[in-house]
C-alpha cells in the first residue's frame, strides 16, 4: 500500500480546513490510477502571513523549514504552497517561490499552486454547482470571467443572505464545487496537474 503525506503552506483561515478537504477530492479523483490501497494523509495546514512569507526572508525560511521537517519525518512527503496570488502573474510568482523554497531545502518535494485571484474564484467559476448550498441563490450562475473579478468573496457575499463567513463557507463549498467546472479555471488545473505530480 503507497501512503502519500503533504504538508500545506496556506494563507487564510478558511484554507486550514478548506486546503485538506480539496486534496482528499483531488486524490479520490485520480484513485483509480494509483495502486491499490494508496492512502492520502495532509498534515494540519501550516497558516503563514502572506505579506511576511513573500517579503521576509527569515519568516519563508522558518515556515518553510518546519513544512519540509514535518515531510522528510514520512514516506513520500512534500510541501505544498498554496497561496492567493491577487494581481500578481503565477508564471512570475510561482517559479520564483519555487527556487527560494528549493534553496531552504533541496532535499525537500515542493509544488507551488496559487490560485488566481483568490482561492474562492474557484467558487465563482463553478458557481452552477453550488447552487442552493450555503444558501447561494437556486438558479446562481457563474459571472463572466470569474478570473477578472478582484474581490470574489464579495461576490459570494452579495449572493448569501447573511454575508460569506470564510471559515465557515469555505469549508463547505469545497465540499460541493464541481472540479469538472473548476478545470475553467488555469490556476485550478495548475493545482490539479502539480497535484498528480507529487502523488505520481
Amino acid at each position: 500500500m503507497n501512503s502519500y503525506f503533504i504538508a500545506p503552506i496556506v494563507e487564510g483561515h478558511g484554507e486550514v480546513e478548506s486546503v485538506p478537504i480539496l486534496l482528499h477530492r483531488l486524490f479520490d479523483e485520480m484513485r483509480s490510477r494509483l495502486k491499490p490501497g494508496s492512502q492520502l494523509i495532509v498534515n494540519p495546514p501550516i497558516r503563514i502571513k502572506s505579506g511576511s512569507f513573500l517579503g521576509d526572508a527569515v519568516y519563508f525560511k522558518r515556515h518553510v523549514e518546519l513544512a519540509a521537517l514535518k515531510a522528510k519525518a514520512r514516506p513520500n512527503g512534500s510541501v505544498l504552497i498554496l497561496l492567493d496570488c491577487e494581481d500578481t502573474c503565477p508564471a512570475i510568482l510561482g517559479p520564483k517561490l519555487l527556487n527560494q523554497a528549493q534553496s531552504v531545502r533541496n532535499d525537500t518535494l515542493f509544488a507551488i499552486a496559487l490560485a488566481y485571484r483568490e482561492y474562492e474564484t474557484w467558487f465563482l467559476t463553478a458557481a452552477e454547482s453550488l447552487r442552493t448550498i450555503g444558501e447561494l441563490p437556486v438558479d446562481l450562475t457563474s459571472p463572466n470571467l470569474p478570473e477578472t473579478i478582484r474581490n470574489a468573496k464579495k461576490w459570494l457575499a452579495q449572493n448569501l443572505p447573511q454575508g460569506y463567513q470564510e471559515t465557515r463557507h469555505q469549508p463547505l463549498f469545497t465540499r460541493h464545487f464541481s472540479l469538472a467546472q473548476a478545470a475553467a479555471s488555469d490556476s485550478f488545473v495548475e493545482l490539479r496537474q502539480k497535484f498528480s505530480r507529487l502523488v505520481a
